[in-house]
């Protein structure tokens, strides 16, 4: 079955100090999962990564993780994922979830969700893409990040438009709509598990 959106989330390979973070993943992968979609990610098993993915099967929905063999041969991948596929380099792996995406979605995360986060984000801006961006902001854990992007632009080194091209918000699920329908799709009625 085709799924009816696919978001490419990224997000801590650590579970954070709050638990409201692990609470949000889990209530982001449920919602992926009860709308028809398909969760792309980075194939991890730990922190975030795991309960995402974790709740995202759990409520019907597929998972496509793309790790590198590096992290596979520490034993971090998520070997229920729906499709794991295993690469060579970062790179690749960015690459591959950009393609499989609609849409882009950063949770609490370190600098490899950061990194993540900012590619896409360079990518829209330079028109590689023109898929939605966007960052949440949960429980004020980006407010320090939201703080500086709105610095460099009063200092001239980005334009209003560039941080409209991003859509942050607090509430995980109006976000999510939000994205998928800025994608020009739509989410499936809210299918009820048994």
């Amino acid at each position: 079955m085709t799924p009816a959106f696919s978001v490419c989330v990224y997000c801590g390979s650590k579970p954070g100090a709050s638990p409201e973070f692990a609470r949000t993943a889990r209530a982001v992968g449920r919602w992926i999962g009860e709308h028809g979609g398909q969760l792309v990610y980075g194939g991890g098993k730990n922190g975030l990564m795991g309960i995402l993915a974790d709740a995202t099967l759990d409520a019907g929905g597929r998972v496509v993780g793309i790790i590198p063999t590096a992290l596979v041969e520490k034993e971090w991948a998520h070997h229920e994922c729906t499709e794991l596929h295993v690469v060579e380099t970062m790179h690749e792996r960015k690459r591959l979830m950009a393609e499989q995406a609609d849409a882009f979605l950063a949770l609490p995360g370190g600098i490899g969700t950061f990194e993540e986060f900012f590619e896409v984000w360079t990518w829209r801006q330079l028109g590689y893409h023109d898929k939605p961006v966007g960052l949440l902001n949960l429980a004020g854990y980006y407010d320090p990040l939201v703080s500086f992007l709105q610095s460099t632009v009063r200092q001239g080194f980005m334009g209003d438009w560039q941080m409209d091209l991003i859509r942050i918000e607090s509430d995980p699920e109006g976000l999510l709509r939000e994205l998928v329908q800025a994608a020009g799709l739509a989410p499936a009625a809210r299918v009820e598990q048994i």
